[in-house]
């Protein structure tokens, strides 16, 4: 579905400040590389049940974490990981190592890696979720989600790129609106940043909308947080 994966490229190759501060970094562990293969080996997922990679997102962004933390070049390890699984320099493979990095910052963003929680990133190693430990969603568990929802694109289910770590909270919210081009809107932008939002995401955007969508997507903008329909609202707009 050329919608659904443009809109997966557009969420992970986004400018992301945390991705080009780990590229200055000068090491890369290679060791790490080798234990991620396996967690992301194409022809392993395939094997895997319905929403089977979940476990596998937990115990890669833990890895990444001892990376970071051990002084090294987590996008380099990333890198190099996809091209152990023979994808390196491809699209695919690009997607794939933007989203580990993207985890990573995911769960160093919602304060799971303070030394306080270093028994949740233990559990991490065994595929278990961590919890949020600052901001709004505090308490809850970290649990994993499809950018592209399951129910919209199921061909994505166990792709190592369409999946993010995410509050408990969150991830129940985007549930109401699965399915639907409203759901894949508001991930999408959910998934880029405010910070990150400009006239040619928009533009983007505005091209995935027809008119038809245009009714149901105004309705379930409340189901979005208020910064993403005030961005979503001039979309559905019809141009003059």
């Amino acid at each position: 579905m050329p919608r659904h994966l443009l809109l997966l490229s557009l969420c992970l190759f986004a400018p992301c400040c945390d991705r080009h501060a780990a590229s200055q970094a000068i090491r890369c562990d290679p060791h790490a590389p080798a234990l991620i293969r396996p967690l992301i080996d194409p022809a392993k997922l395939a094997t895997l049940g319905d929403r089977g990679a979940n476990q596998r997102i937990q115990k890669i962004t833990a890895i990444l974490w001892d990376v970071k933390a051990d002084g090294e070049d987590v996008a380099a390890v990333a890198a190099k990981a996809v091209e152990l699984i023979g994808w390196g320099g491809t699209d695919r493979g690009n997607l794939t190592a933007a989203g580990m990095v993207r985890n990573l910052t995911i769960l160093e963003r919602l304060g799971s890696t303070t030394p306080a929680d270093l028994t949740d990133l233990a559990e991490m190693k065994r595929g278990r979720a961590a919890k949020v430990r600052i901001g709004p969603y505090v308490g809850e568990v970290l649990s994993v989600d499809h950018i592209v929802p399951r129910a919209v694109a199921p061909e994505l289910d166990n792709v190592i790129a369409n999946l993010e770590l995410m509050p408990m909270s969150l991830n129940r919210q985007k549930s109401d609106t699965a399915g639907r081009k409203s759901g894949t809107l508001i991930q999408a932008l959910r998934h880029l940043g405010q910070d990150q939002i400009n006239d040619q995401t928009l533009t983007t955007l505005r091209c995935q909308i027809t008119d038809g969508d245009r009714p149901l997507i105004q309705k379930d903008l409340h189901h979005a947080p208020a910064w993403i329909a005030d961005f979503l609202c001039p979309l559905t707009e019809r141009l003059r």
